[in-house]
Parts: C-alpha cells; structure tokens; sequence
C-alpha cells in the first residue's frame, strides 16, 4: 500500500514537472520575446557579425526581453552558425522562433537609396552607397574601370549618364557590380521606345542628351526655363556654333564656388571647354534630373542663340537672337555684378 502511495505521488510530481517544463519550452519557442509592448525596428548585422554580435545588439537596443530563451533557440536551429548580413525587420510581439527563423534565413527587408545633385564620381559613390554594406571606394573603382565599364558600352567620361537621380530600393548585401547592373536596368527602363524616339529626331543619342540635359540644368535653377534652354544650345549645334556655356568652364576649372566667369577661365585646356571645342563635351557636369533630360526631348522650338542672366539675380535668363543684343544684355548683368562686389 505505501509503495503505491510513494508511486502515485511520484506520478503526480512527474506529471507536474513535465506540464511545466512542456509549458516552459512552449513560452521559449513560441511567447512573445521580441518588442513586447514596443513598436517594430530594424538592425543591420554587419558581413563580419558573429551570433554573440547580433545577441548584443538585440539586447543592448531592447529588442529581447530574454537572452537565455533566445540564445537556447537559436541553438537549437542551428542559427549560431548561420549568421547572415543584411538588414532585418523585427516585429512587435514576435517569438523567438518567428525572429530566428527570419534570420536564419537572411529574410531580409531592402533599404532606399537615393542620389541627386551630384556633380562628381566621388559625390555618387557617397550617395548611391549609403544604407548599403558597399564601401564608397568600391563602388567608386568600378566608376573608374575602363575594362569593367567597356562591357556596358560605357567609358570613364560619360558613365554618369547612366544614372537617373531618383530613389531605388536595393538589399543591404548588394554586390558594387549587382548595383551598378541594376542602375543600369534602370536606365533601360527609363529610355523608352518614345524617349528613345524624340533623341532620335533631334540626331542625338541618350547619352548625349544626358550630357546636354546636364548643361540645361547648371544653367538655370528655374524648370520652366529648361526647355527654352534646351532648344537655344540644340539650335547652337545645329548651326555647328561653340556652346559656350559658362557652367562647363566651372566644370573644367574644378571650383564651384565661381560666381563669375571670366576671360582667364576661358583659356582653361579641357574637353569640356565649350569655348574652345565645338559640340557636346565629353561626359555630363552633373546628374539631369528626370524632369531635365524631359525638358531636352521636349525641347521649345525658337531661334534663340544667346542667353545671359537677368541683372536681378531672379535666376531667369534674358534671351537674344543677335549677338548686339547679347552684349546689350550682357552689360546689364556685368554692371550688376560689379554693383554686388561680385568679381570672381
């Protein structure tokens, strides 16, 4: 009779522990660990990230409640060797084996990037790398590889042109040649069959209208005046006359904050020198916005063949068809420069 009682209690303490330690193991795979009470956050788990790396940061920015439980599952998924870089979304409310299942797969949410006024190489790997895991000196190199570029039909002078300044959703772990293909894939997508045609009627082809594109847009900070501007400089190569655009001298020059062109600039030795070289320069002096490189295609029909900005610094320009009238103009905008103390 004792012996039954002893293997009854032992029974009902055996049954008690199993409940608790089943109940134990249920809350550790699948209660709510992850930002509980707390709104959803991302974390970027570095290429070089080890498990003991990414357990901190969760820890360390509150995104666990218990270490132990988390660790335990991760563990037991195998995830402690499976750490994955790249840029996770973790959930309010989510349980352990919710949040190591998405990282143990490397489920992970893409990041923005975004670049516009840029003039430069160097200004767009800055720009186009950032929220990446691509360092800015990679991405630049590819922009400099003659070789690397050839195989997109591109060189060092006008890669620019293949990039449309918007906002491009990418995953953190993007390769620097998996980018520059999607910017590229990109570029494809916004030449259409139509845009493709209006370039075709004005006998230039996409890069060149990218480089046009990016004279018009240093010229003006007024948009509606883009298009007059377009069509001045496209009735200038057609009738084969020197662009003379004063942002390309800048360009040259390498010193942005010129406010006034002046004759020493114009013997600057350089391709895009449109004082001195006729034509188009060879690569762009900036990345054209979409709304630009439209305002080149959809060009104003007119026969105006000089420009000088208005003596009221409104950034709008006046236009002439003579060069008497430029130079009437001219003086106008000269006098108020001097009047400004503006002299370089």
């Amino acid at each position: 009779m004792k012996k039954r009682k002893t293997f009854a209690i032992g029974l009902v303490v055996f049954s008690i522990l199993l409940t608790s330690f089943s109940f134990y193991f249920y809350q550790v795979f699948y209660g709510q660990n992850i930002l509980v009470d707390k709104e959803s956050t991302q974390i970027v788990i570095e290429k070089e990230h080890i498990f003991d790396d990414v357990r901190d940061q969760l820890y360390e920015k509150d995104i666990i409640q218990d270490v132990v439980s988390f660790s335990f599952v991760s563990k037991v998924l195998g995830y402690q060797d499976l750490v994955k870089p790249g840029v996770y979304q973790f959930q309010s409310g989510m349980t352990n084996l919710n949040a190591v299942r998405m990282l143990r797969a490397g489920d992970q949410v893409p990041v923005r990037i975004t670049f516009n006024n840029v003039r430069l190489k160097s200004e767009l790997a800055e720009k186009i790398t950032t929220n990446t895991g691509i360092e800015r000196e990679e991405f630049l190199n590819l922009l400099s590889d003659d070789t690397f570029l050839e195989g997109y039909g591109l060189n060092t002078d006008n890669v620019m042109t293949m990039f449309v300044p918007n906002t491009y959703e990418v995953y953190w772990t993007i390769t620097p040649e998996d980018l520059f293909k999607k910017m590229h894939d990109e570029n494809l997508k916004f030449w259409t069959e139509e845009r493709k045609a209006k370039a075709a009627a004005i006998n230039l082809s996409p890069v060149e209208v990218s480089v046009l594109a990016s004279i018009v847009q240093a010229e003006s900070i007024k948009a509606e005046e883009s298009a007059k501007i377009a069509g001045l400089y496209l009735n200038r190569l057609k009738r084969n006359i020197a662009l003379q655009a004063d942002p390309t001298l800048v360009y040259a020059v390498g010193d942005f904050t010129i406010q006034r062109v002046l004759n020493e600039h114009k013997l600057v030795d350089s391709p895009y020198n449109t004082y001195k070289h006729k034509g188009l320069p060879p690569g762009p002096i900036n990345l054209p916005t979409i709304r630009t490189l439209d305002a080149v295609l959809d060009y104003e029909e007119h026969n105006y063949i000089y420009m000088c900005a208005k003596e009221d610094f409104s950034g709008y320009h006046r236009f002439a068809l003579t060069l008497t009238q430029h130079n009437r103009n001219a003086r106008l905008f000269q006098k108020a420069l001097n009047e400004r103390l503006i002299f370089k």
